[in-house]
């Protein structure tokens, strides 16, 4: 009943409308007859008539019946054939819209939907959209877009070829598309207009229709242009290697399917960028390590379900290719060719693996390119190579169906009639040329199993070593000469999947590593194997192969661990497994089986001797591990250091010196994405007793927050969520203050935590006579029993090494009992003692100094701790200097005392100087680096407690045993101490202090030749100390010459500093002023390095880059930042190298240049950026803008292609060139703070139209970054606003006012919706009334409301 209630009220609507219309048209028959002669009143009462019945029918009805209305009495009035009756009821339609009787949509709607609107009832269809001509004014915005969709799909139904009598019916309609997309007539915003335009791009429009459609997509290319960064389809990244961050890969996004960019609206962008951005890609996965940037701008997750991936299968297939080029072009280059090989493979494995690339289809593509390039035959052995890796690993789990394609590769690459000479087996190569006929081995094996055969022969071409192969498995004897013997690898890799076969070269292998030497007559003992496996041997073997070798190892390393018996590692064992670890594509065996399973397990048997050699192994051997896996190793370790069982004085030490290496090691970009994974367990990254370890955190999170740009500003509040949790932890386990001019470098928000949690300083006075206490005690009490328990009693004051000190200051001896006491005490608690006897020191010092005692009673006091280190194994060197550097002294005395303990005795500079001399940092080129490190510690032996002291202990441990030492020493074990050290002295005051710095990097600043991560040290420390060393151009000097001079020695061609700056270094003179020419040749060495022009050979698997763009970017920014040059003067010469010296650039590679410039000085510190800032100021602020003078718009000014291929004025497009390159490659902290320069340094100069233009290009790309980085919008819109206000009062006529708005409503439709929309109420409603016309629909203004309108 409810239901047809309705139904009857809209029938009879309808009926009512019909009887109305039905009276109004009945005529006499006279009137009928001579209707041609006669002529209509244009109004009559008949007319006021109708108008009134029908106002009351449809008066108050609900739409649904007021529709049908509408409906019923078109579809009487199409039956017109009078046009000018029809005019006359159309007309009361017209007029009952304007009395607000129907609603003026609804009215458009019905004309549009009926079908009696056809273009063959002419008559009705002219009237009607000339109808909607006139009502559609009052049409609510979004409804005049449909109608205009509607119109489009009626015009599609005019036939192609318009003859006279159709031409009425499309000027009609054409007239109304032509009122709808009138801006003038502002009847929607013309953003809408264009998105259903360009939505329906692939529809061919009626050719009437295409210069009124096109002239309208033309208008919005200016605002396309504002959106756009300029040459963004020839920027490059560089890979900054595993572990790579959503954030960081954010600006280099592609979509997985069609590898485009994600453009933001449907705007008529520049076809380059609407283009696959296959050249990104394949510079992307040209790098080594290249893998999880691909996936990050893949959107790829690998935890996900894995999806096919085609146009990432084409690009793999692509970088074969070139790799086969340059195979063919670079036969000189063999080392590089070589890591281009065992990169593809590594890319191949897991991009398989992982679902996104199909084997099959790989190889087909493959072929179907190299089909037409029968020039490409060099790289053909490398190619089977790549395909052997996978196949060993994957055949045995899959059916042979899915490897066959495979051989269409056979018949085109080895197409010989003749067998092929087998390669001089002492050349790793060798297994390379040998790859085909492996191939061929597993698929006959695996035919076998799956009872098939290939019916067909081997090809004619691997005849020679398949016999090759068959001869080595049955006569081969193995014969390892500094861990290579390829004969080996070619059998391993041609029987991985044959246990039978595989056995036997294997276990050789492996038996080489593992087992000890035979004793003979003169070397009774055995000795255990120290030659590892060489990196050319590990290269030469397949991702199998090397599977089963770190099986084999790993299960050893378990077996040794619950077998108790203490029972040191073999070297060349430990040496091998790190050696693996390097290579990504066995990670699940490979690290992430170390940490999860191998560490956890020789903890659980308490193997100490096992662990703590794999401890030093991860400290010094490993390379570019993926940050989870060092944090998840971080918790392991602090957890470990709560155990009882590692309370051992080696042990312990060796767990926190590689808690500071992974503390220390964490990548400025690294540390909060990986920190804040532990937002509800900060404690698993905090240690619960090392207060040196915990300050070690702060000061990464203060690098990192400065170098990323994060924290920078006090409202900065989006930063204190996930680091605020970990200081609160830190500070309720550690509490600790730090020195004033500590704090004044950090961040804003760790400053104010800072301030806000002050520690009390401890009472010097006091703790001088706790220690003149206990030095009494201890001089009093003569049983030895008493003396232990008292000082080693729990809850006793941490002051016994204030103790020790004193009485060898007093007797130059030490009770052997006092050791007894130290192992009791155990060496966890006993950091609290250093720590107190840090401070004491420092007091003591400062007492001698301050009383004016002799240089003699100084001497005796540094002389007493140089004791307590070298002659009585109490603390050790690298320890006490940094606990010494980590107190908050205020005061020069704590590093005074720092430069005599470590340049006064020569103990320890003795040890430097020899171990730097006798030992390269290339340990994976090295065979007997076991032989000499062991040489140096027999030489400099490293004992702890009362070992070596000639001391007889009493009640000692006897289950304490020395552990063995296989890659660390007191040297390795200072670099980090020295990091913090050189930080701590660039922090004071005083230049005093500086020379003191000077001086220690002269004696041991050859140290830094061993360290692992030299230039990334050098880098954060200018960047983070930049206002401090910024006139100091000696001191950087220096710095920089101790910690590269080693890059200088190697034998490659651009891989250290440039010549110039050597030339300087090792110079007199601080003074330096390079001319523009220099800083040409360094953007130059980017560039050639990236289009890899300029290839650096080395193994990237034991870098600390891994690639050449970001070590030569890296390297680049240390010397700039390195230079005696102001800041704004580097900056200034960098931009000059563009805007100067364009005309020596080649006019093709203009862009890479931009791009080279972009990743310098986003690597940069802000004081750099201060030269762009001032160079915008400086073109937006310049006479032209003021009272433009050219002939040509600002839109083509403002364009880069247009100025630079037509030489024209280039001044504005060549500064917004270089700013979008900066800004695209600048982290996320950086774009941070562009509304801020917007808001202060732009917005108060600008007044004209071409310079708001301006400002629109400079900053209308970065809407879109900002916003996928969920910053907020407000400021920087609201800043533009207000700065369009401003030009409107100060011009008289705006000449590009719809373009301009075009951009606001993209801005609210893509980014900021109507956030914000208070705010640009009270902005718009200030503006001239033409302009809100245009803006009215952005914050829903009424025409009522515009002024003037």
């Amino acid at each position: 009943m409810e239901e047809a209630q309705p139904q009857r009220t809209v029938k009879m609507t309808e009926m009512q409308v019909a009887n109305i219309l039905n009276d109004f048209m009945r005529t006499e028959a006279v009137e009928e007859g001579l209707s041609c002669f006669l002529m209509q009143r244009p109004e009559t009462d008949r007319m006021s008539t109708l108008k009134a019945e029908l106002c009351t029918i449809l008066s108050g009805l609900a739409p649904q019946q007021q529709e049908a209305g509408v409906k019923q009495y078109l579809n009487i009035a199409s039956l017109m054939t009078n046009s000018t009756r029809l005019q006359l009821l159309l007309k009361v339609l017209h007029d009952l819209v304007q009395k607000n009787v129907l609603q003026a949509q609804m009215v458009c709607e019905c004309i549009l939907m009926s079908e009696k609107l056809t273009y063959k009832n002419s008559v009705f269809w002219i009237e009607c959209f000339n109808l909607i001509k006139k009502i559609i004014g009052g049409v609510y915005y979004k409804g005049v877009r449909d109608i205009m969709k509607i119109c489009r799909e009626k015009v599609q139904t005019l036939p192609v070829r318009l003859t006279a009598s159709v031409m009425p019916q499309m000027k009609a309609v054409e007239s109304v598309l032509e009122h709808l997309f009138d801006r003038s007539a502002c009847l929607l915003p013309a953003y809408l207009l264009i998105n259903e335009v360009m939505k329906d791009g692939k529809i061919c429009p009626h050719w009437k229709l295409a210069p009124l459609l096109s002239n309208f997509i033309e208008s919005f290319r200016p605002t396309a242009q504002m959106v756009s960064i300029i040459g963004r389809g020839k920027m490059l990244p560089i890979v900054l290697g595993t572990g790579i961050s959503d954030q960081y890969a954010l600006p280099w996004r592609l979509d997985a399917n069609t590898l485009k960019l994600p453009l933001k609206g449907t705007l008529p962008y520049d076809p380059q960028l609407l283009e696959p951005q296959t050249a990104l890609l394949l510079h992307v996965l040209d790098q080594p390590y290249s893998r999880d940037m691909v996936c990050a701008m893949l959107g790829l997750q690998r935890q996900k379900t894995h999806s096919h991936c085609k146009p990432l299968e084409n690009q793999i297939v692509d970088l074969i290719v070139v790799a086969m080029e340059r195979a063919e072009n670079e036969s000189h280059a063999e080392e590089n060719i070589h890591s281009t090989w065992l990169h593809l493979s590594s890319l191949l494995i897991f991009f398989v693996l992982g679902h996104y690339a199909n084997f099959n289809n790989l190889c087909q593509s493959l072929h179907q390119r190299l089909s037409v390039r029968t020039d490409l035959r060099k790289g053909r052995d490398h190619v089977m190579f790549v395909c052997l890796q996978f196949v060993t690993g994957a055949i045995s789990k899959n059916p042979l169906s899915e490897f066959l394609s495979l051989l269409k590769l056979y018949d085109l690459l080895y197409p010989e009639k003749e067998p092929l000479p087998v390669l001089d087996i002492n050349n790793p190569m060798c297994t390379h040329q040998m790859a085909a006929c492996s191939i061929w081995i597993h698929f006959n094996m695996k035919a076998k199993t799956e009872n098939l055969s290939l019916h067909r022969p081997i090809p004619i071409a691997l005849k020679a070593h398949h016999e090759f192969i068959q001869h080595l498995k049955a006569n081969y004897q193995p014969s390892l000469n500094n861990g290579c013997d390829f004969p080996i690898a070619i059998l391993c890799n041609a029987y991985s999947t044959n246990n039978e076969h595989l056995s036997r070269p294997m276990s050789a292998l492996v038996e080489t590593i593992k087992l000890p030497s035979q004793p003979n007559h003169s070397n009774p003992p055995l000795q255990l194997p120290f030659v590892p496996l060489s990196m050319a041997m590990l290269d030469a073997m397949t991702v199998h192969c090397k599977m089963t070798i770190i099986h084999n190892i790993v299960t050893h390393i378990v077996k040794a661990a619950q077998s108790k018996s203490h029972s040191p590692l073999p070297p060349a064992l430990v040496e091998t497994y790190s050696r693996l670890l390097v290579y990504t594509e066995i990670e699940s065996l490979g690290v992430k089986g170390f940490i999860n399973q191998v560490l956890p397990t020789v903890f659980k048997s308490h193997a100490w001797g096992i662990l703590y050699t794999l401890l030093e192994m991860f400290s010094y051997r490993m390379h570019h591990i993926l940050p989870h896996y060092r944090v998840q190793l971080l918790s392991h370790l602090h957890s470990l250091a709560s155990v009882p069982q590692t309370n051992q004085t080696q042990l312990h030490l060796c767990m926190e010196s590689t808690a500071l290496r992974l503390i220390t090691g964490l990548a400025s970009s690294e540390v909060q994405p990986e920190l804040s994974r532990f937002p509800n367990e900060p404690k698993m990254l905090v240690s619960a007793e090392s207060e040196e370890l915990n300050r070690a955190l702060v000061l990464t999170l203060a690098r990192s927050m400065h170098i990323t740009g994060s924290g920078q500003e006090q409202r900065d509040k989006s930063q204190v969520p996930w680091c605020k949790e970990l200081l609160n932890t830190i500070m309720q386990y550690t509490p600790h203050t730090w020195a004033n001019h500590t704090l004044e470098y950090f961040p804003p928000v760790l400053r104010d935590f800072f301030h806000q949690n002050r520690v009390p300083m401890e009472n010097q006075h006091q703790l001088k006579k706790a220690v003149e206490e206990e030095y009494r005690n201890w001089s009093n009490m003569s049983n030895d029993n008493d003396i232990i328990n008292h000082f080693s009693e729990p809850g006793t004051p941490p002051l016994f090494l204030c103790l020790l000190w004193k009485v060898i200051l007093e007797t130059e001896r030490v009770n052997p009992i006092a050791y007894t006491i130290l192992e009791r005490i155990g060496p966890r608690a006993l950091s609290t003692h250093l720590r107190k006897f840090c401070v004491y020191l420092v007091n003591e010092f400062s007492a001698s100094s301050s009383s004016g005692q002799q240089q003699h009673h100084v001497n005796k006091c540094v002389d007493a701790v140089n004791l307590m280190i070298w002659q009585y194994n109490i603390i050790t060197i690298d320890r006490l200097i940094l606990c010494l550097s980590m107190r908050p002294h205020e005061g020069q005395m704590c590093f005074f005392i720092i430069q005599v303990l470590l340049l006064k005795s020569t103990e320890f500079r003795t040890r430097v100087q020899k171990f730097v001399n006798e030992n390269s940092p290339d340990h994976w080129k090295q065979s007997n680096w076991y032989e000499k490190h062991m040489a140096f510690h027999n030489k400099y032996p490293e004992n702890f407690g009362h070992e070596g002291t000639g001391l007889e202990q009493s009640g000692s441990n006897t289950n304490s045993y020395p552990l063995p030492v296989y890659f660390g020493n007191v040297c390795l074990r200072f670099l980090p101490v020295f990091d913090n050290l050189i930080h701590r002295y660039l922090e004071m005051p005083t230049s005093e202090v500086n020379k003191s710095l000077e001086s220690l990097l002269e004696h041991l600043g050859m140290l830094y030749k061993f360290h692992d991560r030299p230039v990334t040290y050098l880098y954060n420390t200018l960047h983070y100390y930049e206002s401090k060393v910024r006139d100091r151009a000696s001191l950087k000097r220096r710095l920089v010459y101790a910690v590269l001079t080693h890059l200088q020695d190697s034998k490659v061609h651009g891989f250290g500093l440039s010549v110039p700056y050597q030339q300087y270094m090792q110079g007199s003179s601080d003074i330096w002023n390079p001319d523009l020419d220099y800083y040409k040749r360094l953007i130059e060495r980017i560039c050639d390095t990236m289009s890899g022009k300029i290839q650096l050979h080395t193994d990237w698997r034991f870098n600390e880059f891994p690639n050449a763009a970001s070590h030569v970017v890296y390297v680049t920014c240390v010397e700039l930042m390195a230079l005696p040059m102001p800041p704004v003067a580097v900056g200034n010469s960098l931009l000059d190298v563009v805007t100067k010296g364009y005309t020596v650039i080649p006019p093709q590679q203009i862009m890479s240049w931009i791009n080279a410039i972009g990743l310098v000085m986003a690597a940069l510190p802000n004081s750099y950026w201060q030269a762009l800032h001032e160079r915008l100021v400086q073109v937006i602020n310049c006479p032209q803008m003021l009272q433009w003078p050219y002939r040509n718009s600002p839109f083509q000014m403002f364009n880069f292609q247009d100025t630079h291929d037509s030489m024209l004025e280039n001044k504005f497009s060549y500064a917004l060139a270089l700013a979008h390159s900066i800004w695209h490659h600048a982290g996320s902290g950086q774009i941070y703070l562009l509304p801020r320069f917007v808001k202060e340094h732009l917005y108060p100069i600008i007044r004209t139209e071409e310079q708001l233009l301006f400002l629109c290009h400079l900053i209308g790309p970065f809407f879109q970054r900002i916003h996928a980085e969920t910053h907020p919008l407000t400021e920087l819109t609201v800043a533009l606003y207000e700065t369009i206000e401003q030009v409107d009062q100060n011009v008289p006529f705006l000449h590009h006012m719809d373009t301009i708005s075009d951009l606001l409503y993209h801005i609210k439709y893509m980014f900021v919706g109507d956030v914000i929309k208070a705010e640009l109420m009270a902005i718009i409603k200030r503006l001239r009334p033409s302009l809100q016309m245009r803006l009215r629909f952005l914050v829903h203004l009424s025409l009522d409301e515009i002024k003037g309108c």
